[in-house]
């Protein structure tokens, strides 16, 4: 008498053929195989750099989000941030939050303080100062060249936000524009700056939370969270020391040219040129995706340089 293989027994409902299948469902009856993967939750902490209790921020993608979230959390209008620091209250210009955060940085957020208006006399072309601006529509001042025209000014600082040249607000110019607006005036003439430094207070070190010093927390972590004006933040891998020294190189370059210092656009010509095969390639390459800067060809020269040195 031949075998018979037994036949399956048929199911009445789709959900009990599947669990037969060995697919599991969830408790509101759908399939956990067809459920996302989970997204990475990443929490920073923040305070405010004049001293405040500590909170945390999550679920931004660009800087502007990240103003509102801190800005939430304190209380506080977002336009009231001037900046933010990584890892210090203090108006440290190498630790300035740019594209991209460390995911385990501290963040701190400078805050308006008090208003100023210097006036200042142009006796020489260049004036000394290097801007840079927050990314979202505030531009400050960033260095201060030794012995220059603003130098002699004590009244002007590092870290402060310049709100006005001649009584022409600069709200939401770029920094490439400001620092162009402040080369184009006149030479042997007055002119007056509107600004507005941030809140201080006393030196102090980052308040812990939950038993633990936020700066145990610095640089111990190989990723970083990099924002961006469209679409949602991504997780990279910090650059290699070789390229990170060549991005701090072409910043170096920026200031020396165009008196502005920005490492996310040292980032961007760094990763325009470093498929090129030659000055000219590269040349066009910063063109297409930075032509409104009408970089001079020395400048683009010696950049090819140093991504070349890299190489």
């Amino acid at each position: 008498m031949p075998l018979r293989l037994r036949r399956k027994k048929k199911f009445n409902n789709k959900e009990t053929s599947r669990l037969v299948e060995g697919e599991q469902t969830n408790a509101a009856g759908g399939s956990l195989a067809s459920l996302p993967a989970p997204t990475r939750r990443l929490v920073f902490h923040t305070q405010l750099a004049h001293g405040s209790a500590t909170g945390t921020v999550e679920s931004f993608s660009s800087v502007q989000e990240l103003y509102a979230k801190i800005a939430s959390v304190f209380e506080i209008s977002p336009s009231e941030i001037l900046y933010c620091t990584l890892n210090t209250p203090k108006v440290d210009m190498g630790k300035l939050l740019g594209a991209q955060i460390g995911l385990e940085d501290f963040i701190f957020a400078h805050v308006k303080g008090i208003k100023k208006e210097v006036n200042v006399y142009k006796s020489e072309d260049s004036l000394g100062l290097t801007i840079t601006d927050n990314g979202a529509g505030y531009a400050f001042i960033k260095r201060i060249k030794d012995g220059s025209i603003v130098d002699s000014v004590k009244t002007i600082c590092v870290g402060d936000h310049i709100e006005a040249i001649n009584g022409e607000t600069i709200l939401g110019w770029r920094h490439f524009d400001v620092a162009k607006k402040l080369k184009e005036l006149k030479k042997e003439e007055l002119f007056t700056l509107k600004l507005i430094e941030p809140k201080k207070a006393f030196d102090m070190e980052p308040r812990p939370k939950a038993g633990k010093s936020s700066t145990g927390r610095i640089g111990t972590g190989r990723e970083t969270l990099r924002l961006r004006s469209k679409g949602p933040a991504t997780v990279e891998e910090l650059p290699s020391e070789t390229k990170a020294k060549a991005i701090g190189k072409v910043d170096d370059l920026l200031e020396l040219y165009m008196g502005i210092r920005d490492i996310d656009l040292a980032t961007t010509m760094f990763e325009a040129g470093k498929d090129k095969g030659n000055p000219d390639e590269f040349a066009v390459a910063l063109d297409e995706t930075l032509g409104d800067f009408a970089f001079p060809d020395e400048f683009v020269f010696d950049v090819w340089g140093v991504i070349g040195d890299a190489k």
